[in-house]
């Protein structure tokens, strides 16, 4: 494991948090993704951007850690436990990796946490989302999609079983007259380093989305879900897969 970071100023850093527990996929940060540890994905297009000084991967877990060192990012900490639970948020991983650079006498200007398991990524998302926030107001950039359905034609489960919209009043309101809704695809966020150490919340309007299409939000958190990354994966990039 990498313990010394030489260089003392760096401009932009990539966080991948991956601890190593994970209920319903065991192991899933380093789990085979059509013949690569996942995680391989999210390092190599870090990578490919050439927009990074630092690609640090934040573990708990010892052989996640060495993954990670193989496949070329670094590892210069092991995250404390108290930081690797369920109830841990992405804020948390994030601020807790910027701290040790600080305490470690390492400054940076930007930082993007990207996820362990997001194989869909594309280095032209990663490339607006850091122009986005480079050289302008805005403190985060993140990839949003659109939602198939109206939210607003959204359904829930009553008592006995029956039906009620969660809002009513959009019941004969026309699909073209409702609002278009987003919604966050977990693949990175990029973000000025002094705005991850202060803020609560990215999702506020000091944040501008990179919109990508809804085939390439796709989350993976049960089996069913792997297996359908897996198939458009192979679809999307057949010469890429092992």
């Amino acid at each position: 494991m990498n313990s010394v970071i030489k260089d003392k100023s760096i401009k932009t850093v990539a966080i991948i948090p991956a601890r190593g527990g994970s209920r319903r996929i065991p192991r899933k940060n380093i789990k085979l993704f059509c013949g690569r540890p996942i995680i391989a994905y999210s390092i190599m297009a870090a990578k490919k951007t050439n927009l990074f000084d630092k690609i640090i991967v934040s573990t708990d877990d010892h052989e996640i850690a060495k993954t990670a060192l193989e496949w070329g990012a670094e590892v210069p900490f092991i995250r404390p436990d108290n930081l690797a639970d369920d109830y841990t948020t992405t804020l948390d991983v994030i601020k807790h990796a910027l701290d040790w650079l600080n305490k470690n006498d390492v400054g940076c200007h930007f930082a993007c946490c990207i996820y362990a398991t997001a194989p869909f990524i594309r280095i032209s998302d990663l490339n607006k989302g850091y122009e986005l926030v480079k050289d302008s107001d805005f403190y985060f950039s993140f990839p949003i999609t659109t939602f198939p359905s109206p939210i607003f034609r959204a359904l829930k489960l009553a008592e006995n079983n029956s039906l009620e919209m969660f809002w009513p009043e959009h019941l004969n309101t026309r699909t073209q007259d409702l609002t278009e809704a987003y919604h966050d695809v977990g693949q990175f966020y990029w973000g000025k380093t002094q705005a991850f150490l202060k803020t609560g919340s990215i999702f506020e309007e000091y944040s501008s989305p990179v919109i990508i299409p809804r085939y390439l939000a796709q989350d993976i958190d049960t089996p069913e879900d792997w297996k359908q990354a897996e198939l458009l994966y192979q679809t999307l990039y057949p010469t890429a897969c092992k």
